[in-house]
C-alpha cells in the first residue's frame, strides 16, 4: 500500500481553517471560566496506534495557557510503578483546580496493549475491569469532569498511516515497536476495545466514540462535541454543532452495525 495521502471527501482547507478558528476560540473561553471558577477537567483520548490521537491534543492545546493546560503521556512504566497500585502513576498527573489535562492514553492502556500483548496478567486485568468504573466515578463524585474519546479508524487507514510514518522523516518519532504488530493484531485490539467498551462505558462515565478516518473532520467534531457537554455560559451556542454520526456514544448496537470499525 502506498505511503501517498489518498483524497477524501471531508472539509476543504479554507472551511477547515475557519472553523477551527472558531473551535478554538470556543476553548479558550472554557478555560476563563474554568480558571474562574477553580474547575478541573480531564479529557482522555484512546484509539489504535496512528489513530489522530496527537493531532487532536495539538489543535485542543494549540491557543491555551500553557499554565493551566497539561498534556500526559506516559512511557513504559519503571519497575517501581509496575510493584504499585496500578493507577498510582497516573493519580500524579491528574488535574488540579483551574487545570485542564488530556491525556495521550491513559489507565485504559490495561485494557488494550497490556492485553493484547500480554503485559498483565489475567487477574490484573480483571481487577482493572472491575475498579476502573468505581476509580473514575470516585473522581467525578470529588469535582472533576471527566471525558473518554476513542479514536476509531478503518484498518486500511491504520494501515496507510503506519506506512505514512516510515516514509515521512517528519513523523518517524512517532514509530514503535508496537506499530509492527498493530495490523497484525487487528481483531485482538477490536476484541479487547469491545469489551473495554461494553465493561466501562457507563452513564456517569461514558465513551465517546469519533469515525477518525478522516483527521480534520474528526478534530472539528471531537472539539465541537466537547463544547456541547461543558457547562459554560459565555460559549456560542450557535458554534459548530457535532455530527451525531462522527461521534457518538458508545452502544451495543454500533458493533453489529459495523458503525465502528470490525
Amino acid at each position: 500500500m502506498s505511503g501517498k495521502k489518498k483524497k477524501t471527501k471531508g472539509i476543504g482547507k479554507e472551511n477547515y481553517k475557519a472553523s477551527l478558528q472558531r473551535l478554538q476560540l470556543e476553548l479558550v473561553k472554557l478555560q476563563r471560566h474554568l480558571i474562574k471558577n477553580d474547575l478541573q477537567i480531564l479529557i482522555i483520548f484512546e484509539g489504535r496506534d496512528a489513530a489522530g490521537k496527537d493531532g487532536v491534543i495539538k489543535r485542543i492545546t494549540e491557543h491555551l495557557s500553557p499554565r493551566e493546560t497539561r498534556v500526559v503521556a506516559l512511557g513504559k512504566p519503571s519497575d517501581r510503578e509496575l510493584r504499585s497500585w496500578y493507577f498510582e502513576r497516573y493519580v500524579a498527573h491528574l488535574p488540579t483546580s483551574q487545570e485542564m489535562v488530556l491525556m495521550n492514553r491513559s489507565w485504559y492502556n490495561r485494557a488494550g496493549v497490556e492485553r493484547v500483548m500480554g503485559y498483565c496478567t489475567e487477574s490484573e486485568y480483571q481487577n482493572f475491569m472491575t475498579s476502573v468504573v468505581p476509580f473514575e466515578q470516585l473522581l467525578i463524585g470529588s469535582g472533576m469532569q471527566v471525558y473518554k474519546y476513542y479514536l476509531d479508524i478503518s484498518k486500511d487507514e491504520q494501515e496507510r498511516r503506519l506506512l505514512d510514518r516510515r516514509v515521512d522523516p517528519l513523523k518517524q518519532w512517532k514509530i514503535s515497536p508496537i506499530d509492527e504488530v498493530a495490523i497484525e493484531h487487528w481483531d485482538d485490539y477490536s476484541a479487547a476495545r469491545n469489551a473495554m467498551f461494553r465493561r466501562t462505558h457507563s452513564d456517569i462515565s461514558p465513551w465517546y466514540v469519533v469515525k477518525a478516518d478522516d483527521k480534520k473532520t474528526a478534530r472539528l467534531n471531537i472539539i465541537g462535541h466537547l463544547m456541547s457537554l461543558v457547562d459554560c455560559p459565555d460559549k456560542d451556542k450557535h458554534a459548530e454543532q457535532p455530527d451525531t454520526n462522527i461521534v457518538f456514544s458508545f452502544e451495543e448496537k454500533h458493533l453489529k452495525n459495523k458503525l465502528i470499525a470490525p
